[in-house]
């Protein structure tokens, strides 16, 4: 008699799908169950990108942070190549840094956006979140900035990039990434539409920051 193959989790079910966050056969209710709560899923899973079509966010848009702060069509369209390099800065810094979630890229734009508060009112201090994570995140995140700040100011000459307007892209991609969280202990739900918005502008971002030879990091983004 044949052996009975069971789902690697529950084993009890019969599975019907191989699971690359496991890499081993699972039932579709643990897939939706466990998915991005106890198994780390990766962002290209077929399964997870079709179960992201019937998630709902979490959070309340009516909660935003920094409600003072007005970022509307006009000013994305007028500042579409800083929004671009920004993004880019964000997905770079989160696939640099190992096991990064949504959760920890709030924390860190958070920490991003009060620095720049500062810095837009003439003070400088530098806000670090507890999270030591999403501080790694920050550090690339504000190096990766710095250093295209400076390949604009050696190409033009003059200081182009406003940090009030970098505060307004920053504070825009939180609300992006409250609007994209799903809750889920692991959820990449954020990084996982960023990437897929900005993944063919990838080579642009290399050469905005002088990366001739990139580094090859897990993502299939290459920046």
């Amino acid at each position: 008699m044949a052996e009975r193959v069971t789902c690697r989790l529950c084993e009890i079910r019969k599975p019907k799908r191989s699971c690359p966050g496991i890499g081993g056969e699972i039932c579709p209710q643990c897939c939706g169950q466990e998915r991005e709560e106890t198994i780390h899923c990766p962002l290209d899973c077929i399964y997870l990108v079709e179960g992201r079509k019937h998630e709902r966010p979490v959070y309340d848009t009516k909660d935003f942070p920094h409600k003072e702060i007005r970022v509307d069509e006009d000013f994305i369209e007028e500042n579409r190549e800083l929004f671009t390099v920004v993004s880019l800065s964000v997905i770079k810094a989160a696939f640099q840094t190992p096991d990064v979630v949504d959760n920890d890229m709030r924390d860190c734009l958070e920490a991003c956006i009060k620095t720049y508060l500062t810095m837009d009112s003439g003070l400088i201090y530098e806000s670090k979140p507890a999270n030591m994570v999403a501080a790694a995140v920050q550090a690339r995140l504000t190096e990766s900035i710095e250093e295209f700040k400076k390949f604009a100011f050696e190409k033009t000459g003059i200081h182009s990039i406003k940090d009030g307007d970098v505060l307004k892209l920053l504070v825009f991609l939180q609300r992006l990434e409250l609007a994209s969280n799903n809750g889920r202990r692991y959820g990449r739900a954020f990084l996982g539409a960023l990437q897929q918005a900005f993944e063919t502008q990838a080579g642009d971002m290399a050469m905005a920051l002088g990366d001739d030879e990139p580094e090859a990091p897990a993502s299939p983004l290459i920046i």
